[in-house]
């Protein structure tokens, strides 16, 4: 996946840290999904293929606190693992509702499984994808999958990074899994994850939301944990491929873009049901 990196430099800010948080805000709504701070103000990832670089320009040019100025210089991110050293040292194992424990190859999870029958393992080895159950979004809809009755469920996981909600799902009685990413990387990590918890049941694709034109019958649960202005987008083709009594799992957002998503998934005929949210991300479930 190709990446342009923003150096944005604030110039004359009364509060750079709230300028910051501002600006990120609305680097959002122009397709940029990452930020990192630096002195003179952020750096913003994007993919090359979300970028919307005149909504950028529009944005900036109506920043909300007078006398700041924003400029900013755009370059391609060299194209390797920006994960390697985390791959390399992994993660301590997760627990996610009392009900499921997530953990590396490196960190085996003995001593939170001792005595505990009950607790699903799942062992996800990240390598350059999204999705192991440290980030809060992640979680969310784990522990809201723990809570469903799958068996039988056909289930669709877009944007599926590690594999590792397909994964659950299946561990939790879905019948099928059909995942999804732009991500090459990710797709053979979804699939390779899969294999390491003994998953047959689950098919992964490389794509965008086209790839569903090419998938056969409807899904009982569609799950999407991705950038906000991809689900604004690609909401209308998830709904397609819902059964009639579907449910829509959404996160990846921040809880003010709640709004948004929820107004969007109302236009498209879904109800939203529940609402969770942890250290202010947000997951959104609407039945069709």
């Amino acid at each position: 996946m190709k990446y342009y990196v923003a150096n944005f430099q604030i110039k004359d800010a009364p509060s750079i840290g709230d300028c910051r948080d501002l600006l990120a805000t609305m680097a959002s709504e122009a397709g940029f999904e990452s930020f990192e701070e630096t002195d003179e103000g952020l750096n913003g990832y994007v993919q090359q293929s979300m970028l919307d670089e005149s909504k950028l320009r529009e944005l900036l040019g109506d920043f909300p606190v007078e006398g700041v100025k924003i400029s900013y210089t755009l370059s391609q991110v060299e194209d390797k693992d920006w994960n390697e050293q985390w791959e390399n040292e992994g993660f301590e194992p997760i627990v996610v509702g009392d009900r499921c424990v997530i953990h590396d190859t490196k960190h085996q999870a003995d001593a939170v499984l001792t005595g505990r029958k009950d607790l699903l393992d799942i062992t996800i080895e990240a390598k350059q994808a999204f999705g192991t159950g440290t980030h809060e979004t992640t979680r969310l809809i784990v522990g809201q999958l723990l809570q469903m009755d799958l068996k039988g469920k056909r289930v669709l996981d877009c944007g599926c990074g590690t594999g590792i909600l397909g994964i659950v799902a299946s561990k939790m009685g879905a019948q099928s899994v059909v995942g999804y990413d732009i991500d090459e990387w990710s797709v053979e990590n979804a699939r390779h994850n899969a294999e390491l918890n003994g998953v047959r049941n689950m098919e992964v694709l490389e794509g965008n939301q086209s790839v569903l034109s090419h998938v056969s019958g409807i899904f009982d649960v569609v799950l999407a944990n991705i950038n906000r202005n991809v689900l604004m987008a690609d909401m209308p083709a998830m709904k397609e491929v819902m059964s009639h009594e579907g449910i829509l799992i959404l996160s990846g957002f921040y809880a003010e873009d709640g709004i948004m998503i929820a107004e969007k998934a109302g236009s498209l005929g879904l109800s939203l049901s529940k609402t969770s949210s942890e250290n202010n991300w947000c997951m959104l479930l609407f039945n069709a």
